[in-house]
C-alpha cells in the first residue's frame, strides 16, 4: 500500500537563520480507476481507504445507482521502476444490471486533488440525480452542536496533525457523535471516502447526519452529500453561489463561515433550532 505521509529534508528559516531538518508531507499519488479492466478515471489522492474512495466515486458519479450494483473491488498490478506493486490501480466489478458506464458518466475522466469535476463532457453531465429525498429528512440540529464540530473534526485528524496538509470530511450524528472521518489532499476525495464507507457498510442513505468538511464548499461537495442522502452540510469556510443555490433547491441545510460561536446558514435554516443547547 502507498504511504499516507512521506519524509523530506527542508530548509527551515526562522528570523533569518537557516536550518536543514526533516519534514513530514502528506502523500499525493495517482489512482487509476478501471471498470471491467477498462480505465475510466485517474484521480490524485492520498493513499489510504482506497476502496472507500472508489466506491464513493462510483456512487457520486452515477456509475452505480444501487449499492448491490457494486459487485467487487480489487487492486491490479501497477508497478514502479523497481517492479514493486504501487497499489495505484483498482478495478471495479459491476453487476449485470448496473448502468452502462458511458451512458452513466458522460465524462472524459481526469481528476486532481483540487478539482473533481474537471473533464465533464457537458453541463448536463455535471448534475447527478439522487435516489433520496433530502427535503423530507426531519433532522434537527442546534447552533451549539454545529459550533462543536470544527474542533471535533480537527481533533480527529491524525495525519493533518503530522503534516498540516490534508483536508478532512467527518460524518456526525445529529447529537455530534463522530461516525466516520476520512482525510485526503482533495476535499472531494475525502467526501467520496465517506460516501464509499457508507455504501460498503450498507448505511445509505445517511439520513439525520451532518457532514463537516474543512475548507470551502463547492457545488460538487453539495452534490456528493445530496446523492448520499446527507441533510446537513457544514464547513469552516464559505460556499460558492452555485453550492448555495443547489443546496436550497434540493432542501439541504448548508452552513458555512463557522467562527467560534458564529456561523452563516445559507440554506435550510429550518433544521437549525435557534437558541437551543447541544
Amino acid at each position: 500500500m502507498g504511504r499516507v505521509t512521506q519524509r523530506r529534508r527542508v530548509v527551515h528559516l526562522d528570523d533569518g537563520v537557516a536550518v536543514e531538518r526533516p519534514d513530514t508531507l502528506a502523500a499525493e499519488e495517482p489512482l487509476e480507476i478501471r471498470i471491467a479492466a477498462t480505465p475510466i478515471a485517474v484521480t490524485m489522492r492520498t493513499p489510504g481507504d482506497d476502496f472507500d474512495l472508489v466506491a464513493g466515486f462510483a456512487w457520486t458519479e452515477g456509475i452505480i445507482t444501487a449499492p448491490e450494483q457494486l459487485a467487487g473491488l480489487r487492486y491490479c498490478a501497477g508497478a514502479d521502476a523497481d517492479g514493486r506493486n504501487t497499489y495505484n490501480v483498482i478495478d471495479v466489478v459491476l453487476s449485470d444490471d448496473a448502468p452502462r458506464v458511458d451512458a452513466a458518466v458522460g465524462r472524459n475522466f481526469y481528476t486532481t486533488s483540487s478539482c473533481g469535476v474537471c473533464g465533464k463532457a457537458s453541463i448536463d453531465a455535471v448534475r447527478v440525480r439522487s435516489a433520496f429525498d433530502i427535503a423530507a429528512d426531519q433532522a434537527s440540529v442546534t447552533p451549539a452542536m454545529l459550533n462543536s464540530l470544527p474542533d471535533r473534526l480537527r481533533a480527529a485528524q491524525k495525519v493533518f496533525e503530522r503534516t498540516g496538509g490534508l483536508h478532512a470530511a467527518g460524518l456526525f450524528s445529529a447529537d455530534a457523535e463522530l461516525l466516520a472521518l476520512r482525510e485526503d489532499v482533495g476535499r472531494h476525495n475525502a467526501v467520496d471516502k465517506i460516501v464509499g464507507w457508507a455504501l460498503r457498510e450498507k448505511r445509505l442513505p445517511l439520513s439525520a447526519t451532518v457532514l463537516m468538511v474543512s475548507g470551502r464548499v463547492s457545488f460538487e461537495l453539495v452534490q456528493k452529500a445530496y446523492v448520499a442522502g446527507i441533510p446537513v452540510l457544514a464547513a469552516v469556510s464559505a460556499p460558492s453561489s452555485l453550492a448555495v443555490e443547489f443546496a436550497d433547491s434540493v432542501g439541504m441545510t448548508l452552513v458555512g463561515f463557522m467562527r467560534g460561536a458564529s456561523m452563516n446558514v445559507y440554506a435550510g435554516a429550518v433544521r437549525v433550532r435557534q437558541g437551543a443547547g447541544v
